[in-house]
């Protein structure tokens, strides 16, 4: 049997004519059924190459069908169409003809360089309007657009939207990659949020996850055909088809290569979406989740993750295309003809980590990891990493969001305040591309989870908490003229006092007034009176953020650091309140 890849597979229309096309090579018959055939059994022709189709009349978007197929010992197995772009519900129920058309007015958006990247981690369930009874949808964001975009988020990253068993979840368990989940507004939802975001200038990027598929999707023995009881033709059918979470697809087998190219494909060009973050690729490539383990490496999947990044940017040049990987190598973002992936970045999962460490919250303080993070670069190229001091990762799984971790029982008290807003001006002011958890910057309390929505009245009760987050990406983008280096290449720590938790650092890109930043961070829950520090560079320095300033919450401990102007040896003298973070650059002359 010869295994031939194909194009128009699924449903596909040509003038009055529908074409249904299935990838099914170890049926004895397939059939398809629904409203589109009247709920007439209509039988589909054999390729003779693993593939069945039939062309059929007057089909109309709403009509359903499923395909029927009959196994070789006689079952009759009713599956939804791999590629389905609707389903009547999210269980599975019928795939629905949907209509390709729809207004985009003209849309030509390119999604923000690298270096003015500010990402944003959103859940749709979760952003309820606040009197809805039900899950969040497309319609709910939308409705905070005007509110993303005057904090200064430009990039949106979606966790996972496509259907999913009871219409709730993370969305990481997926059973049906190219439909979009209904209660969160279906296709027709995905189509005008993109459209709506693009409009507003900001860029929207998806969860997609490739390396397992849910062992509830259709799927799973989809033909009637497996081997050792495993998943049949989607899967690999002996140990490398085992993961913690599901089946893993066979990334080896052309059909299975060609259905998850044609699902980056279909979100780059049907949704007009501007790139990815591909979902823990270290389990794509490795049956044990490890790198350097050539024991259990899975090449053919390094080799899919290189077409992945090609493809995308194939089809659009400027797509974001964001690696979750935890090896921290940097063969994910070096270029595939250097033998890498070609990945524009990868989260950088120690940062979060390194911060907790840094603030005591992991047990005794340390600030080596956060130097570290900040100096390290993946092929010389800061903006190879994404940075964050939380994600849908860390602030779950048995773990919470690090202002509930900063004091427990009260996530908005003065030193979680104090501390989620250090954390948060590291992140801005690190090199890589920063991210933001939804709500951290009202300080959302608890563990991240997909059933709490979120607390929007937060955001008006600590509205300084937010001007303070506008304040910093207003830094980081430049905005005044005077902070260039935060979209700089370099970085330099200058000063690290273990003892007392004061860490400096220094950014720039071509240097000079307007260009150098100075980032001066008091780690520690202690005031520290006349303290000195050496500066890299001579002369006077204006302070551009001060996260003390009682603007940002009545009972921070101010300090009052308009200039600092070096003595011998670069010397300056100053005082640093608890928690404290200093932005400082030069005037220009």
């Amino acid at each position: 049997m010869t295994h031939q890849v194909k194009k128009n597979l699924g449903m596909t229309t040509h003038g009055d004519t529908t074409q249904f096309r299935v990838w099914a090579p170890f049926a004895a018959q397939v059939a398809i059924q629904g409203t589109a055939t009247n709920d007439q059994i209509i039988l589909m022709k054999s390729e003779a190459d693993g593939y069945w189709s039939v062309s059929l009349k007057e089909v109309e978007p709403g009509q359903n069908y499923v395909f029927l197929i009959t196994t070789p010992d006689g079952r009759t197995l009713a599956r939804n169409d791999p590629r389905a772009a609707q389903l009547t519900t999210s269980d599975g129920g019928a795939s629905v003809i949907t209509d390709p058309s729809f207004d985009w007015q003209n849309d030509a958006f390119s999604p923000p360089p690298p270096h003015k990247q500010i990402i944003y981690e959103m859940h749709i369930g979760t952003f309820n309007r606040p009197d809805a009874a039900t899950t969040g949808t497309f319609d709910d964001a939308l409705s905070k657009l005007d509110y993303l975009k005057e904090l200064g988020v430009n990039v949106i990253e979606l966790m996972p939207i496509t259907s999913m068993a009871h219409s709730y979840g993370w969305g990481y368990a997926p059973n049906h990659m190219y439909s979009v989940e209904n209660a969160y507004g279906g296709r027709h939802g995905l189509l005008t949020f993109v459209r709506e975001c693009h409009k507003q200038g900001i860029g929207v990027i998806l969860d997609v996850v490739y390396n397992h598929f849910s062992g509830e999707t259709d799927l799973w023995q989809f033909d009637g055909w497996s081997e050792n009881n495993r998943g049949g033709i989607y899967f690999y059918n002996d140990e490398r088809g085992d993961t913690p979470w599901g089946g893993r697809p066979d990334y080896g087998r052309p059909e299975v290569r060609q259905f998850i190219l044609d699902n980056i494909a279909l979100w780059l060009t049907e949704y007009h979406l501007d790139g990815f973050r591909v979902d823990s690729t270290i389990y794509m490539r490795n049956t044990e989740g490890r790198d350097n383990d050539p024991a259990h490496d899975i090449p053919e999947a390094w080799y899919l993750l290189q077409d992945i990044v090609e493809l995308a940017h194939k089809i659009k040049p400027e797509a974001i295309v964001i690696a979750e990987d935890c090896a921290n190598s940097a063969y994910l973002t070096k270029p595939r003809d250097e033998s890498g992936c070609g990945f524009d970045a990868q989260w950088e999962l120690g940062f979060p980590h390194a911060l907790r460490d840094a603030l005591g919250l992991r047990g005794v303080r340390t600030l080596s990891g956060v130097r570290y993070e900040l100096e390290r670069l993946y092929n010389g190229d800061a903006f190879e990493k994404v940075v964050f001091s939380d994600s849908h990762d860390t602030a779950a799984n048995g773990s919470v969001r690090l202002n509930e971790a900063a004091s427990l029982g009260d996530a908005a008290d003065l030193t979680a305040r104090q501390r989620t807003l250090l954390a948060d001006a590291v992140t801005l002011t690190a090199p890589g591309r920063p991210m933001l958890l939804q709500g951290q910057e009202f300080l959302q309390e608890g563990s991240f989870n997909d059933w709490q929505e979120l607390e929007w009245d937060k955001a008006e009760k600590y509205a300084g908490m937010v001007l303070a987050h506008r304040h910093l990406i207003d830094l980081r983008l430049n905005r005044h003229s005077n902070t260039a280096g935060l979209q700089g290449q370099n970085t330099a720590v200058f000063h690290q006092d273990d003892n007392n938790g004061v860490l400096g650092y220094h950014r720039w890109d071509q240097g000079g007034a307007g260009d150098d930043v100075l980032i001066i961070v008091n780690f520690s829950n202690n005031t520290l009176g006349d303290y000195q520090v050496h500066l890299p560079l001579a002369g006077t320095w204006t302070t551009r953020f001060n996260s003390t300033w009682k603007g940002y919450s009545p009972d921070f401990h101010q300090t009052d650091i308009d200039t600092l102007t070096t003595e011998t040896d670069n010397l300056v003298t100053l005082k640093l309140p608890p928690h404290a973070v200093l932005i400082m650059s030069q005037d220009h002359l």
